[in-house]
């Protein structure tokens, strides 16, 4: 732990669906004084994303899912268009998005290539998220995806073409950051495009 940090206490405020916790601590200033602060953080445990392209075909597969937070922020229907994700639960990054991108996708992929990895909401939220590319082909798709009825999941699978999906983040279809950056990263790395 830091030594820039002590008497951190921490109070768990619910633990309902994931777990939100007070936490109270002195951080030590720049100006070499103790300060008192008070965060709360939410522990949703981290997560894996990938963007699944056809280079050929010059396409990317997206979903299309309600998202309740969206909604209570003023995204009128609620639903967002992203790239496949989920969380680890007790999997390591690569064998969960595998597992995600079949059952949301519908498509089966053994071989994916890290991006990078990051932290969203630093401000607020724990989770680090693992960013993965994958190509992928028609004989790849096994299901119809759309998610785990079990998880409550309405998953819509979309393919698009890799251009359109990069003109919706610029009119604002498109407003997922995990989504704009790994859409982002197959243009700078030209994956796709």
């Amino acid at each position: 732990m830091s030594e820039n940090i002590r008497n951190l206490q921490t109070t768990v405020l619910s633990d309902n669906w994931y777990t939100l916790r007070k936490v109270t601590y002195e951080l030590l200033a720049r100006d070499g004084k103790w300060q008192a602060q008070s965060r709360e953080a939410y522990d949703r445990g981290n997560g894996a994303t990938i963007l699944l392209y056809n280079k050929a075909n010059q396409t990317v597969i997206l979903t299309r899912q309600f998202r309740m937070p969206t909604y209570l922020n003023g995204n009128a229907d609620g639903y967002l268009i992203e790239t496949c994700a989920g969380l680890l639960d007790k999997d390591n990054p690569e064998d969960c998005i595998r597992k995600e991108t079949e059952e949301e996708t519908g498509y089966k992929i053994t071989s994916v290539q890290k991006a990078f990895e990051a932290y969203m909401s630093p401000g607020s939220v724990t989770e680090i998220l693992y960013f993965f590319t994958a190509e992928y082909t028609k004989d790849m798709k096994v299901s119809d995806g759309g998610g785990l009825e079990e998880e409550t999941e309405h998953i819509e699978v979309l393919e698009l073409p890799f251009t359109k999906a990069l003109e919706m983040v610029k009119t604002g279809e498109i407003k997922d950051a995990k989504t704009m950056l790994l859409l982002q990263y197959a243009q700078i790395n030209g994956l796709v495009g």
